[in-house]
């Protein structure tokens, strides 16, 4: 465009110069040392933690406080270094924001690029200083770095045994839990709007219906890391644990693609009226992403799988690398065909740590063990320690009492609405109760964390995004310090015991197991021969004019093989189901390692490390 389409403007005091392009490395490089600064501090903490046996401040609440002083220095200990920076010119000729700009100024032109809209009370000298601007992540970061890694982890750590044993009650809380929670918080949140609207703090055109149910579908997202670590440190009841870790993990790749269908969500005339056809859209693309990713996620993990056919083990490195990349792909292969990633990675981690780890190598499996906790610890701390810098660093907030308040108390209300009625009806159909002292636990630990904060930060270009993200931040605030510091007090408080006996972990195999014995016994006898080396010979349950194929697929190992003991926990016929279950007493005590811990009899402890997967034990002095 040529410069009249612009108020004529003074002559500018600074262009753009190699010194400046050198200045914003060298900012870059700042930024950089920064965050390892405030992960140096975080994992000293950690230890001071452990050392000492402080639970009233998790390691993500210390990566908080850490970040939040770091942003206070560099909001109000840095300035900007344009004078130009921050000063608003009028455009007359412009009637909407161009997503390129490209001004001509003394026959030079120079190309802008849209960010975000800006509220006029947060127009001041700190829009130009470009070392808040560095410290303000791209979005894109989260989604495509930090997140992957630690949903990877969560799905690759899964304890199989106890997750499914409980699978009805966690998919119950994920999904229709979940949705329960987003419209209860879109409902109360959307009666605050339009009291916000009467008293004149609030545009009826800015704030929609839609709106309320995006941010409730963003605030639907738990991430009781702090409980679970806590939780996992004084060996909690196993059921109690699985519940709760197994609805984070499913409930945040729920959120997320609840999210997106929200946001496409498009009456054709009344943005807060109830439009049929767009519901039903929004809909099919919720099942249609939700599917299509899982079958992404899986595909790979069975890719992963034909390595079993191959002498990759010889190469520990190279099979590692290979593990490491095939899973990040079935990430960005879900975003670039318009799925979820994060769905996506998620199930081809627990695809993997069902099939793939048993093919690895032992060399590989330590390493894939290491290498994915490391990669889980490293983003997640990065996320908290941005979510403190945030307060400060992030220029556009926008502080409303009245919508601060109102996202408190629908929060709250929206998880009693979930736990509670979800648990009585469970209730009805299991014979191991969920008991009151657990619901109310359940209730207590619904943190929001880095899923509810990505999902915010991702869209901040108008001022009700603006409005939603600084709410966000302040629950995550609010729940990670106070109910995250409560937990060690709540346990005891709720007498809630710090182990699980055998005959309730019988209990609940025995309770769960005719429910799945059809799907693990097809497992067993034909998925587990074709993926690993385990598992029967496809010779003996295949029919015999199949034997051709079924010695291509079946490793040479399988022949010969015994049901091993992590099947065994799986597969349990009509007549095994009364026989195991009615001998249950006549067991004999597991032993106990000088941890107090329960060993379990097969391969999978139930006090392993965090990755579940039951090779190596976590040591632990005796609590």
């Amino acid at each position: 465009i040529s410069s009249t389409t612009w108020r004529q403007v003074t002559p500018l005091k600074k262009y753009a110069s190699v010194k400046d392009e050198d200045q914003f490395y060298h900012q870059g490089a700042v930024e950089l040392l920064v965050f390892n600064f405030l992960l140096i501090l975080t994992i000293l903490t950690i230890w001071l933690f452990k050392n000492h046996r402080f639970r009233f401040l998790h390691e993500t609440g210390g990566a908080m406080v850490y970040g939040l002083v770091m942003g206070l220095l560099i909001r109000y200990a840095t300035k900007a270094s344009d004078v130009e920076s921050g000063t608003v010119y009028e455009c007359e000729k412009l009637e909407s924001g161009p997503s390129t700009l490209l001004i001509n100024i003394t026959n030079q032109v120079y190309e802008y690029q849209y960010k975000r809209e800006i509220s006029h009370h947060n127009i001041n000298g700190h829009q130009g200083n470009a070392m808040l601007q560095k410290m303000t992540f791209d979005p894109s970061i989260f989604f495509n770095i930090l997140l992957p890694p630690i949903i990877f982890h969560a799905g690759y750590s899964l304890k199989k045994r106890h997750f499914f044993r409980n699978l009805g009650s966690i998919l119950t809380y994920a999904f229709l839990g979940t949705a329960i929670s987003c419209i209860v918080i879109g409902l109360i949140m959307y009666g605050f709007v339009k009291a916000m609207v009467h008293i004149g703090q609030l545009k009826a055109w800015e704030f929609h219906f839609t709106d309320c149910l995006f941010f409730g579908s963003l605030m639907s997202a738990t991430d009781p890391v702090t409980v679970l670590a806590i939780f996992h440190e004084l060996h909690v009841d196993t059921d109690l644990y699985t519940l709760l870790f197994g609805e984070s993990v499913l409930n945040d790749a729920v959120a997320i693609v609840l999210t997106y269908s929200i946001s496409i969500y498009s009456p054709k005339e009344n943005p807060n009226a109830f439009d049929a056809a767009a519901f039903f859209q929004s809909v099919g693309n919720f099942l249609g992403i939700f599917a299509g990713s899982f079958a992404m996620g899986s595909s790979y993990a069975v890719v992963t799988h034909l390595t079993k056919f191959t002498k990759l083990c010889e190469f520990p490195m190279l099979e590692t690398g290979l593990f490491f990349l095939l899973s990040w792909s079935a990430f960005l292969s879900a975003e670039a065909a318009g799925l979820t990633g994060i769905v996506a990675v998620l199930f081809c981690g627990v695809t993997q740590a069902h099939y793939t780890y048993n093919n690895l190598s032992s060399d590989s499996r330590m390493r894939t063990k290491q290498l994915f906790e490391f990669m889980n610890f490293l983003a997640e701390n990065v996320i908290f320690c941005y979510m403190g810098l945030a307060l400060f660093t992030f220029q556009n907030h926008i502080f409303n009492p009245l919508f601060i308040f109102g996202a408190f108390v629908a929060v709250f209300i929206a998880r009693a609405c979930n736990i509670y009625p979800l648990s009585f009806l469970l209730n009805l159909g299991r014979k191991q109760k969920i008991p009151r002292n657990f619901q109310h636990m359940m209730m207590f630990s619904g943190l929001r964390g880095a899923i509810a904060f990505a999902l915010a930060i991702r869209d901040t270009g108008s001022q009700p995004k603006q409005m939603m993200f600084t709410t966000a931040l302040l629950i995550v605030f609010f729940t990670v310090w106070v109910f995250g510091g409560g937990t060690t007090p709540m346990l005891t408080w709720l007498q809630i015991r710090l182990s699980a006996s055998n005959s309730d972990k019988n209990t609940t195999k025995a309770e769960s197991a005719w429910l799945f014995r059809v799907w693990y016994a097809f497992d067993h006898r034909y998925l587990k021969p074709i993926l690993t080396h385990a598992g029967p010979p496809l010779t003996t349950t295949l029919p015999e004019w199949c034997n051709p194929v079924a010695r291509l697929l079946t490793s040479p190992s399988a022949y010969g093989d015994q049901l091993k003991n992590e099947d065994t926990g799986y597969i349990i016929n009509n007549d095994e189901l009364s026989e195991n279950y009615e001998s249950s007493a006549h067991a004999p005590v597991p032993t106990q390692d000088r941890t107090g811990c329960t060993q379990a009899t097969g391969k999978e402890d139930i006090c392993e490390g965090d990755l579940g997967l039951g090779t190596y034990k976590l040591q632990l002095e005796h609590t």
